[in-house]
């Protein structure tokens, strides 16, 4: 799966909190977390745009998919 996939015309909504991050999960399926500790002083809403989420999705995405 590549990111273009997961964030293109799509919404990620707020699922749940557990231990310091905050689950995400994009229209397709695809759950990220957030880490509390990255957000600062920002506002992160129930639902937005997946875009604006791009650099935890990636993130995400290289740990659950290592390079070989």
């Amino acid at each position: 799966m590549n990111i273009t996939e997961l964030v293109k015309d799509k919404k990620a909504r707020f699922v749940r909190y557990r231990e310091g991050h905050f689950i995400y999960q994009t229209d397709n399926g695809f759950q990220f977390p957030v880490p509390l500790t990255d957000v600062g002083s920002a506002t992160l809403l129930a639902e937005d745009k997946a875009l604006f989420f791009m650099r935890w999705i990636r993130r995400h995405l290289n740990v659950k998919t290592p390079v070989s």
